[in-house]
């Protein structure tokens, strides 16, 4: 009974530091001395398809020069093998569960005293609870909210489901929410991801300049996630003619032709902050929000529901591949260049690690743990492991997936897969096996016991049940 009671007081600890309740505390630096911050988030960008990760078939001038430029986490984590609950991780330094636990005790919150809930039907009270889904982020404790306490000013541009910038606590943005009568119409699910955000970096990158312009000489933070190399591959001509008459499947070349394109997105932004004489005060992160599957010998072109989705082991499934994402961390002259460990990182602890080097005071009770002190060469501060949660799976019947439960685990050299649901469990050997190709789990049953306990400690405290 008293370890129930203090599991459910560890729980209510997290969902009070994910809902607004005041204002980060700062020990912020001046004005002048606060680095620029620019998160740059890739979309379904596989871990191996950069130069810098060794995939020399693949051309990413631009990402290249920024991790030689800081320091890379070649062995990054994300929580999610699909987009939405990654990007929420980003925001508010927590883990999906976390985060809808906590958006599930405001709604409560909000039904008692909203008018406009009671006074429904039951069909009207299912549609508030699903609009307020769309909203709940309003009522988060998010990044550009904890920045703006110490003066930063804020830009959302690019893949974002929150409804619109606002809800996250940007200042500016380029996702305004959609109308009732979208919700019929042919883009909707554009609009519903992020509608005129995703025009950043595929038509245009003037709303992110109009910011540096406006906001030059004061710290600002931005926002960029382009929908790249995200479907549809449908990038111009002249990224296509770098990957033709290479040996490569044609939705090899399409995917790597996006790769490029976001590659040279960012590369102008990069370019920009230079020319506003923005780059040297400017600290760059860059995650993916999911992994992704496109070897150059696989062709997916007339398969919809890979061609869509990537290869079985990338997005929405449960190996390694659906959860990895280099993290880079470069800042000129403040972050060492030049650098790459394979220390575990989780992407949830990217927002401690840039409220640190802000010098925002980092909530003590979120997930995320800041990594300033290791980007400084110490030891200590690295995660022993790393565990995830999947509410998602691969299903043929449906290019969104179908509902599951499963937990994923990374220690050491190993990662281990499981898969509630299904009744499964795998092993695999990272160092030999990075594709997860040959399940070890029945030459390593201690390996196995000792990985479902830690998962079940984790899925007590996460109170997942």
């Amino acid at each position: 009974m008293k370890k129930n009671r203090f599991l459910a007081m560890l729980i209510m600890m997290s969902i009070s530091i994910i809902l607004i309740s005041c204002g980060a505390e700062t020990s912020a630096p001046p004005a002048a001395e606060k680095p620029n911050i620019v998160l740059i988030v890739g979309d379904d960008h596989g871990y191996p398809y950069f130069g810098f990760m060794g995939a020399d078939y693949v051309q990413t001038p631009h990402m290249d020069r920024l991790a030689k430029g800081g320091t890379v986490f070649k062995h990054g984590y994300v929580p999610s093998n699909h987009c939405r609950p990654s990007l929420q991780t980003l925001m508010t330094g927590t883990l999906p569960i976390q985060y809808k636990n906590a958006m599930a005790v405001k709604m409560a919150e909000v039904m008692k005293t909203d008018e406009a809930y009671q006074n429904q039907d039951e069909a009207g009270q299912r549609d508030w609870e699903r609009n307020f889904e769309f909203h709940a982020m309003q009522y988060a404790h998010t990044l550009p909210r904890m920045l703006k306490a110490a003066g930063y000013t804020s830009f959302q541009g690019g893949k974002w489901w929150e409804f619109n910038y606002q809800n996250g606590g940007f200042d500016t943005g380029m996702t305004s929410g959609w109308t009732k009568e979208d919700e019929t119409k042919d883009d909707w699910f554009l609009k519903f991801m992020g509608g005129d955000g995703t025009e950043l970096g595929r038509t245009t990158m003037q709303p992110v300049y109009d910011f540096i312009d406006e906001n030059s000489g004061e710290p600002f933070f931005i926002w960029y996630a382009p929908e790249l190399p995200h479907y549809p591959f449908d990038s111009a001509d002249k990224y296509r003619e770098i990957y033709k008459d290479k040996g490569m499947t044609e939705s090899a070349q399409r995917y790597y032709a996006n790769c490029t394109w976001f590659d040279d997105g960012v590369g102008d932004l990069v370019n920009y902050l230079k020319e506003k004489g923005e780059f040297e005060n400017t600290l760059f992160v860059y995650v993916n929000d999911n992994g992704w599957e496109q070897n150059p010998d696989q062709e997916f072109r007339h398969d919809s529901l890979r061609w869509h989705n990537g290869g079985d082991k990338g997005k929405l499934s449960m190996y390694d591949q659906s959860f990895r994402s280099p993290i880079i961390f470069s800042w000129q002259d403040e972050i060492p260049a030049g650098k790459s460990t394979t220390a575990l990182m989780h992407s949830a602890d990217i927002l401690p690690t840039i409220l640190d080097f802000a010098g925002v005071e980092v909530p003590k009770d979120i997930y995320g743990q800041t990594y300033r002190s290791v980007l400084e060469g110490k030891a200590e501060g690295v995660r022993e492991s790393v565990i995830g949660r999947v509410t998602q799976l691969r299903s043929e019947a449906d290019m969104m997936g179908r509902r599951a439960e499963g937990y994923w685990l990374r220690r050491d050299n190993w990662f281990f897969q499981w898969n509630l649901t299904d009744k499964t469990q795998f092993l695999y050997d990272i160092a030999t096996d990075p594709e997860n190709n040959q399940d070890v789990a029945a030459d390593h049953p201690k390996l196995v016991e000792g990985f479902v306990q830690e998962i079940n400690s984790w899925r007590s405290a996460m109170a997942a049940e």
